[in-house]
């Protein structure tokens, strides 16, 4: 069983796209798209309230960060969690407080809370 998908690429005239002919920051708005979608039809009715994204920021150019930035503050004003895990530093100045991780002197890791 294989899963043929395609993009329609509306800033290029509406072409199909192969998954595989996608940029990095492409890849990725294209599986954040998909994951809203999935979670909001698979909820079978139930209300999910937390939203967790795992990297890929760093692929995106400034016009598409601060587009998928947008998307994910509307998410948190309509009452849902999104938690973010990146090395973006300028996603705090988007979404203020959160934990930063870190490694000591000695190798061993350190939390700080950052303010909200």
């Amino acid at each position: 069983f294989s899963l043929a998908m395609k993009v329609i690429d509306s800033e290029q005239d509406h072409q199909l796209r192969p998954l595989n002919n996608l940029s990095g920051g492409e890849s990725f708005q294209m599986s954040l798209a998909l994951a809203l979608g999935l979670s909001e039809i698979s909820s079978g009715g139930a209300e999910v309230k937390s939203l967790f994204i795992d990297e890929g920021f760093g692929t995106l150019d400034q016009t598409s960060l601060a587009n998928v930035l947008l998307a994910l503050q509307s998410l948190k004003a309509s009452g849902k969690t999104v938690g973010i895990i990146t090395h973006v530093s300028g996603i705090r100045e988007f979404i203020p407080g959160g934990l930063e991780l870190s490694l000591n002197s000695g190798g061993r890791g350190e939390i700080r809370v950052l303010d909200t």
